[in-house]
């Protein structure tokens, strides 16, 4: 179940995401709200894991790192075993920046970011399958990225605002 929040929350996590190092100043004048209740809404919906990290985000071409791969993976068999080998296994390799359980003819789709070609033909052979669990991967190199966020659609929950 949601956390209760209000229109000044949604207003507060709004400014954030797009710059979570702008001072509480900044941010308590932006959803019209003096400092101090501001850092406690702040605090309060960090306690309550509605604000669940602050993070920098790179530019990861300027670091060498614009290669980007999205792979559907298949296990040979999705046994609730296999299934956690392989997310435990996710969990230890650097490459792979998003990794989620789909519903559908794969069982996994994973964002894989690297250095080049040569280093994800790497990535994929001593490490996906090595495993031994795998029986398909499907990769689909990225060309150029359209729209990339981190930014939740509050709009989409607008409504349960209204009215705080």
């Amino acid at each position: 179940m949601a956390a209760p929040l209000d229109l000044i929350d949604a207003r507060i996590l709004e400014v954030i995401q797009l710059d979570a190092n702008l001072p509480v100043a900044e941010i308590a004048e932006r959803v019209g709200l003096s400092s101090s209740p501001c850092w406690r809404r702040i605090k309060r919906m960090e306690e309550a894991g509605i604000i669940a990290q602050r993070v920098t985000l790179l530019d990861l071409e300027r670091i060498g790192l614009a290669f980007e791969v999205i792979a559907s993976v298949k296990l040979t068999l999705p046994t609730r075993e296999n299934l956690e080998v392989f997310e435990r296994a996710v969990q230890g390799w650097p490459e792979v920046v998003d990794c989620a359980t789909v519903a559908g003819a794969v069982d996994y789709m994973l964002r894989v970011i690297t250095t080049d070609m040569h280093a994800y033909d790497n990535f994929l052979r001593d490490k996906i399958l090595s495993l031994g669990l795998v029986s398909d991967v499907q990769s689909r190199i990225v060309i150029r990225v359209a729209k990339r966020t981190t930014a939740a659609p509050l709009a989409l929950v607008a409504d349960q605002f209204e009215g705080r």
